[in-house]
């Protein structure tokens, strides 16, 4: 299976896509984590996108676009957490999958009112201490989600992949919720 999960930052995308990948023997691509590694690491990739992350802003398409060429090469069932954020991301993301004659089985959209996933981030902030959710990060990133990553949402609705998924719920219900649709997909 190829699957893509959309929605805003703080809709619980990575705890899913963890559950999936496990469930399901997929690898989970989550862009976030790679880019966070790469900062870590102090690599070219992490030194070029370092302040935008912690700004909140979005990575460049081309930069994204071959961090996630470079990942899925190779790969046979994933789950992608994090790509695309843009229109432009989807398509090249699309003309991709299609050079490496794959394509996506569903596109997974965690539908999440914005307050809910503020007040989540501002929640993983002090959890788990990461520096790039800081409140005017979060701020900055739910602004960008709203502006340029609704537009992707709506694409992958025009071709008939996108499901959605109720997540203002327990991480059990969201997760039973993709099952039953992961059963349809599969005796497709």
């Amino acid at each position: 299976m190829k699957l893509l999960l959309l929605g805003p930052q703080g809709s619980g995308k990575g705890t899913q896509a963890a559950r999936i990948a496990a469930e399901y023997g997929l690898d989970k691509i989550e862009t976030g984590q790679m880019l966070r590694d790469a900062i870590a690491a102090s690599s070219e990739l992490g030194r070029r996108v370092e302040s935008l992350v912690h700004e909140g802003r979005l990575v460049p398409d081309d930069l994204m676009t071959e961090l996630i060429e470079e990942r899925l090469e190779g790969v046979e069932g994933f789950v992608l957490d994090g790509f695309p954020r843009t229109l432009g991301q989807a398509r090249a993301l699309d003309a991709l999958l299609a050079d490496l004659g794959k394509e996506l089985d569903a596109v997974f959209f965690f539908d999440l009112p914005v307050e809910i996933a503020r007040g989540r981030l501002l929640t993983r902030a002090s959890d788990e201490g990461r520096a790039d959710d800081t409140p005017e990060a979060i701020a900055q990133r739910l602004a960008e989600y709203h502006e340029k990553t609704e537009p992707v949402v709506e694409h992958y609705r025009t071709l008939g992949k996108l499901v959605p998924v109720h997540a203002d719920r327990s991480v059990n219900e969201v997760f039973a919720e993709i099952q039953q649709a992961l059963d349809q997909v599969a005796a497709r």
